[in-house]
């Protein structure tokens, strides 16, 4: 980490040296920053945070007595045996010290952010930079006001482009995490119905995410979906055009035809700029497709030639809990349970009707939706019904509330609907009994009960619901579920 010594986060933050010992090396550079005293090495700075549960001031003598070079934190206790750093606020001085250190590096930052679809974007993106450049990717949820510093912290010299996921629940915050980012390349997914607890409306959503504008480099390029209402609306940045991409070909990024191979994935032509070229998209559903587009516009503004573009897509593989496929003796698997909010569920919805065997949704509770909580609910159920999902499985307190949507639908369109549905599952194999459509259930152990009366062999199964959840023990329980007779 060239230029982050003691010396330097002394400056940087403001705070006062206190050691115990003999004088300290002010200028030896550190080699990483950590706020997880296990994860310390030799000359490492740890962060001593205080948490809901944990407080980090608890094991400063620890990461001592790992090597660390210096601990940053709010009060020394008796047992430190090296340099402490100590600051008003151990956050505010991880924050300062990834800012600083993001201004020293010469490299290409890219920021991704938006309501659905940010982890996938990235994943997309870091495999098609990767084609050209060595990239630096946030991995797993180290999107916050925690994660997205100590992902800057783990750039290194031989780093060229770093993509950073940066996500948010409130207002203000994406200003802070932009100020330690500084985007070369903003993208923005969409705007969703998510966090409107705090952000109130999709306009709401809207302001807080295109926070991320305010430190995009002076240079810096937008990209945006043009096929969001809301996104669309924008068309340039700091006197500079968004470029935008999407699925008409009035935009500079598009596709010219796409062929669906169902939960295979798809193959497409894509027209960018004054390329036209094919690619093959590994993974399921039209989502994918806006990942890809958004890939592209990346690499686009980053010089890659449409060789690059295409064999980095192709190498793309599902992140386990984000629509990732798992096949099992049994089931097809539609591992969605890392979060969900009501446009990533439809979407969801969407991925598994493309399975040609019966399809089962199973669907838990979404946060942070506020005072519209119980019809967005509702919205999703009545959406799977549309969708003719063979078998809904509600579960969990708003669960209830999908439950409800569904069979208000239901009654609209019961006739034909369920004189269909009865006829497909007594049919093809899988027993002259009929399985109800849609069943809700308290818990997800309270399903376990009734699992195989619900389930087929050959069913592809969607599992999808908010983190908070931990739909991700139903995943594993799904994966060894065999039918009770055969």
């Amino acid at each position: 980490m060239r230029g982050i010594h003691i010396e330097s986060i002394l400056r940087i933050c403001g705070g006062v040296l206190n050691c115990k010992s003999e004088n300290p090396d002010r200028n030896k550079e550190a080699q990483g920053v950590c706020v997880d005293s296990r994860l310390v090495e030799k000359d490492y700075v740890f962060i001593a945070t205080k948490g809901e549960r944990v407080d980090g001031h608890d094991y400063i003598a620890s990461a001592f007595e790992k090597g660390a070079l210096a601990v940053v934190c709010e009060h020394v206790p008796e047992d430190a045996k090296g340099p402490c750093i100590v600051v008003k606020d151990s956050l505010l001085a991880l924050k300062e010290i990834a800012e600083f250190y993001r201004d020293s590096l010469d490299i290409k930052v890219v920021g991704i952010t938006g309501s659905v679809g940010k982890t996938s974007a990235k994943e997309f993106i870091a495999a098609v930079l990767s084609e050209k450049y060595n990239v630096l990717k946030t991995e797993g949820n180290f999107n916050n006001e925690i994660g997205l510093p100590l992902t800057i912290c783990k750039i290194k010299e031989e780093h060229e482009v770093a993509v950073l996921e940066m996500g948010i629940s409130n207002f203000g915050e994406m200003t802070r995490l932009a100020k330690m980012a500084k985007p070369d390349v903003a993208v923005i997914t969409n705007i969703g119905q998510c966090h409107l607890e705090n952000l109130h409306d999709r306009d709401g959503v809207l302001a807080a995410k295109t926070e991320i504008f305010k430190f995009l480099k002076e240079d810096g390029t937008v990209v945006l979906s043009g096929d969001d209402d809301k996104l669309s609306t924008i068309k340039e940045v700091n006197g500079k055009k968004v470029l935008y991409f999407g699925s008409s070909k009035e935009l500079p990024v598009h596709p010219l035809s796409v062929t669906t191979k169902g939960l295979l994935g798809s193959d497409c032509t894509i027209a960018c700029g004054d390329m036209v070229f094919p690619i093959t998209i590994p993974l399921p559903g039209i989502h994918r497709l806006y990942n890809a587009l958004a890939a592209i516009s990346v690499g686009y503004v980053l010089g890659l030639n449409e060789k690059e573009m295409a064999a980095g897509i192709e190498k793309i593989k599902a992140t386990p809990g984000r629509g990732n496929v798992v096949q099992t003796e049994n089931l097809t698997i539609l591992d969605d349970c890392y979060n969900a909010n009501p446009v990533s569920m439809n979407a969801a919805i969407d991925l598994l009707c493309l399975s040609d065997t019966p399809k089962v949704a199973i669907l838990g509770d979404m946060f942070e939706l506020g005072s519209d909580e119980i019809w967005l609910h509702e919205g999703v159920g009545k959406y799977a019904v549309k969708k003719e999902v063979d078998v809904l499985v509600c579960i969990g307190k708003l669960g209830k509330s999908i439950y409800d949507g569904a069979k208000s639908e239901e009654s609209k369109v019961a006739d034909s609907f369920l004189i269909d549905l009865e006829n497909k599952l007594a049919g093809g194999g899988f027993g002259k009994e009929v399985r109800t459509p849609i069943q809700y259930f308290e818990s997800k152990e309270e399903f376990y009960k009734h699992e195989d009366e619900v389930l087929r062999r050959g069913d592809a199964v969607l599992v999808k619901a908010s983190h908070g959840m931990h739909f991700e023990e139903l995943m594993e329980h799904l994966k060894t579920w065999k039918p009770a007779t055969e």
